[in-house]
């Protein structure tokens, strides 16, 4: 093969399998961060050292706890283009530098009004990752390790939130106003770790056909799939697919998201499916959990602040070793089984957690208050085992490219328009209605469970091109399914690929420039 003007930096690792690691690792700290934050919150909630600083009262409890989510809604809104402008990589650096500042001004507040400014942008630089990372990782990975990586995304989150009710509980003990200060510090260190990581993974290979660098891409694809082999079938097979995919797209693509939306069935029918995803994750109940278990437990009968904290270490680990659990089976269930057998199971728990609340969250009977808490955690894991992999999972694979980062911010704004509302709401419901807030939270969650029953579709084990099959009826290229050149021997590989001719002498542009990619 003649010699390819353009290759990787000589850091970014040659085998496969580390770099795509490195991809996973480096989209995955934003959900440590954003986990981090959640658990923080949690933690803080319950600690009088930073209730009595800030002398909080239901309204401005809320506010700084919620503040978070202004900031991803208003990323969610104004973000969409960015990582079709500037490519992945850029917009998950940016993103993550914002979050830093925001950091350090949180640690560094003096007053209600800087605490809230400060958590506002650690919103805005979360929520712009959120619209980058996923896309990131779903168009950069191969088919192979796709659910893997967008699975593990959410899972970090716990992680995330682990780490950050270890550091809670035990900066709980301190007399100072570094028993906040010190946590919220540490959130940082997730979004310094993705700064610098990004120089050591390749950039999207379908943001770089985007851009006319047709040459990066087919390398790009090479390094997480082949070890940096152009001449393999299956790389081949994958760029001219995407190639073919995206000149199909940018044929009928409409000016704006608007436009397109109303003139595409297929766009409406993608977008539904991601609002979905938006509204059911972050309406299931859960989000009452992750911020405010301090209420919970309080009218459970769990009064003690340490044995919260310690419920709360206890409850993160549990959720991430189940939500790795559903991310190891996503490909062998299925997206749509894996959401509706989650979605089924946390409905039954949270109409059981509101029973023996109602029951049990003033008595003096212990059984009943340990069953109160087993139902809080039955239900967080049945959560955790479906929606929390699927959460950036299905929405980057139901989006084809012309979308998928504007369709992502729409993701972004309505997940986070829902948590800001939760997170507001919550308190005041809990304090007026209690156990009855539970019961109307599980019949919306009976809802969920149709929609996801009537209106999913499968795209396990599929390339985000062959998506467009279940969705549309119909692929736009013609190169064999990817599944289907996996399962033949190298030679017969070689045999489909020299029948498409594909690997014979052709041109690649990349901007100004063409050259030869022949195999030789």
């Amino acid at each position: 093969m003649s010699p390819i003007p353009f290759d990787l930096p000589s850091w970014v690792p040659k085998n496969s399998v580390f770099a795509s690691a490195l991809l996973v690792l480096t989209s995955c700290v934003t959900a440590c961060t954003i986990g981090f934050d959640g658990s923080m919150m949690n933690g803080l909630n319950i600690l009088p050292s930073y209730t009595d600083y800030f002398t909080l009262t239901t309204a401005t409890l809320s506010l700084n706890t919620a503040s978070v989510w202004m900031g991803s809604t208003l990323a969610g809104l104004i973000c969409g283009k960015v990582p079709d402008w500037i490519g992945r990589k850029w917009a998950l650096f940016f993103a993550a530098s914002l979050t830093v500042i925001g950091v350090i001004i949180q640690t560094a507040a003096q007053n209600i009004a800087m605490f809230v400014v400060a958590r506002t942008i650690i919103g805005f630089g979360t929520g712009a990752a959120n619209v980058a990372g996923p896309s990131f990782v779903a168009e950069t990975l191969p088919v192979k390790y796709r659910a893997w990586g967008l699975g593990l995304f959410y899972d970090f989150w716990y992680v995330g939130a682990l780490i950050a009710a270890g550091v809670t509980y035990g900066t709980a003990k301190f007399e100072s106003t570094w028993a906040w200060r010190l946590p919220s510090l540490l959130q940082g260190i997730f979004s310094v770790m993705c700064i610098l990581l990004l120089p050591f993974v390749p950039e999207s290979p379908r943001w770089l056909v985007s851009q006319g660098r047709n040459q990066e891409a087919l390398v790009s694809i090479a390094a997480t799939g082949s070890n940096g082999d152009l001449n393999d079938p299956a790389v081949l097979i994958q760029y001219r697919e995407i190639t073919d995919t995206l000149a199909f797209e940018r044929s009928y693509e409409k000016p704006s998201f608007i436009s397109q939306c109303l003139n595409s069935a297929s766009t409406r029918k993608r977008i539904f499916l991601v609002t979905q995803v938006a509204l059911f994750s972050m309406l299931a109940g859960n989000n009452i959990i992750s911020y405010y278990l301090g209420t919970m437990l309080n009218q459970a009968g769990v009064t003690n602040s340490t044995t919260q904290l310690e419920i709360n270490i206890i409850l993160n680990a549990w959720c991430l070793v189940v939500a790795i659990a559903g991310t190891l089976l996503a490909d062998k269930l299925g997206r749509k089984t894996l959401a509706a057998s989650s979605q089924a199971a946390l409905t039954v728990f949270i109409f059981i957690f509101g029973a023996l609340t109602k029951v049990y969250g003033n008595s003096d009977n212990n059984s009943g208050i340990y069953g109160t808490v087993a139902a809080i955690f039955l239900f967080q894991g049945s959560y955790s085992f479906g929606w929390t992999p699927l959460t950036v999972m299905y929405p980057p694979e139901v989006l084809n490219y012309s979308i998928r980062s504007v369709g992502m911010s729409w993701y972004t704004f309505w997940s986070n328009g829902m948590g800001l509302m939760c997170t507001f709401a919550f308190p005041y419901a809990l304090e007026a209605i209690g156990w009855k807030t539970y019961m109307i939270n599980g019949a919306w969650d009976v809802l969920c469970l149709v929609v996801v029953l009537v209106t999913w579709v499968e795209t396990k084990g599929r390339t985000l091109e062959e998506i467009d099959e279940n969705l549309d009826g119909v692929v736009h290229s013609e190169v064999p399914k990817l599944a289907t050149i996996m399962g033949v021997s190298q030679d017969e590989r070689e045999g489909i690929v020299n029948a498409l001719d594909i690997a014979t002498t052709k041109e690649v542009e990349a901007r100004a420039s063409v050259v030869e990619v022949q195999r030789s």
